[in-house]
């Protein structure tokens, strides 16, 4: 889509058609060759996808342990579902879980992989006609890979205590009030402790800003200086 500077408006510019084996595609990112799209069936991480909707690679594995090896694959990668981010400058590409601690990088010029498991581990859930049950906490929210660091939004709250808050009358806040900054490799460098609840996140390294999203607010676009 293109901006429509007299109308104010987008403007269609092309559509392209996926593969109909890309099932559940909810986002992407374009490269100089291709697009990046996260695996829902859980035969693969991401894919490379050529710019005429066909894919062209798979690239890795949910990394899942041996608890939940034989569960299926499509609630397996419900489970793993992730938020991602791209930088095209320094190649990497980053995932975090949505249940569960884990963050995983890679980079695409290097072919540099790493996994990393916090303290609240995998995303733990059962099943149920194939599909998957949330269990222990509620995750990560965002990620954003900048040209230094990689930053990421943490809730931590675990689904018990929602449930209990939920029975008691009482809202649930949305959001993750721990926001997670890492090196390229993986390595823990800062954790920032907000004074609200936050959802996504962009981030300007040259201005020192992190301009976020609040679902709990009037103002839901909050400016942070780091």
């Amino acid at each position: 889509m293109g901006d429509h500077p007299k109308k104010k408006s987008v403007v269609l510019k092309e559509t392209i058609t996926l593969d109909k084996n890309l099932v559940r595609t909810l986002d992407f990112y374009r490269t100089d060759s291709c697009f990046l799209v996260p695996g829902y069936m859980g035969d693969c991480r991401f894919l490379k996808v050529a710019c005429n909707g066909r894919p062209i690679k798979s690239i890795g594995k949910i990394p899942c342990t041996s608890t939940h090896k034989n569960v299926n694959q499509p609630a397996l990668a419900q489970a793993w579902r992730s938020f991602t981010d791209y930088n095209p400058r320094n190649g990497i590409y980053a995932m975090v879980t949505q249940l569960g601690e884990v963050l995983e990088i890679y980079n695409l010029k290097t072919n540099f992989h790493v996994t990393l498991f916090g303290p609240n581990g995998e995303p733990q859930f059962s099943t149920s006609e194939n599909h998957a049950i949330p269990d222990g906490i509620m995750g990560f929210l965002d990620v954003k890979v900048t040209d230094h660091y990689i930053y990421t939004v943490f809730q931590g709250t675990s689904f018990k205590d929602i449930d209990r808050t939920l029975q008691q009358g009482r809202h649930s806040e949305q959001g993750g009030r721990n926001l997670y900054v890492f090196s390229l490799n993986g390595k823990p460098v800062r954790q920032y402790i907000l004074d609200r609840p936050i959802c996504g996140i962009d981030v300007n390294e040259k201005t020192h800003t992190i301009i976020a999203t609040c679902v709990e607010s009037n103002q839901p676009i909050i400016k942070y200086i780091i």
